[in-house]
């Protein structure tokens, strides 16, 4: 059986797997909005989602009919302060830098497909 610090190594040894954990730095976002900002497919996103939520690295949360996921707290010390230095030195990364571009698009980050129905401004003529 594999300790936590181990499923902490092992979920972030892989660079897909660390852009995601950057891009959720910036909060709660649903697979789509991650699938725009890196440029992979869901099923490739969907997959590494999963590994990352088996080490405990991110967490989900049902909203209606979309998943959101956020990042999630290690289990132990040892394995959180690895996560923050990993997590730390991928920020150096330039494919890193585009993935936060990419999703502070208005593109990623308003996706009808993938976010509960957005407030309607209604305007007051007089």
């Amino acid at each position: 059986m594999l300790s936590d610090l181990e499923k902490t190594l092992k979920a972030a040894a892989d660079e897909t797997r660390l852009r995601i954990l950057k891009v959720l730095e910036t909060g709660p976002l649903c697979v789509c909005q991650i699938v725009e900002a890196l440029g992979l497919s869901q099923s490739t996103v969907s997959k590494h989602l999963s590994v990352l939520e088996g080490a405990g690295l991110v967490s989900d949360e049902r909203r209606g009919k979309w998943t959101f996921y956020r990042l999630g707290k290690p289990a132990t010390a040892k394995a959180r302060k690895l996560l923050a230095l990993v997590r730390a030195c991928a920020k150096e990364d330039p494919r890193v830098a585009k993935d936060l571009a990419n999703l502070a698009s208005a593109k990623a980050r308003s996706l009808p497909r993938c976010g509960p129905p957005r407030q309607i401004e209604r305007r007051v003529t007089a």
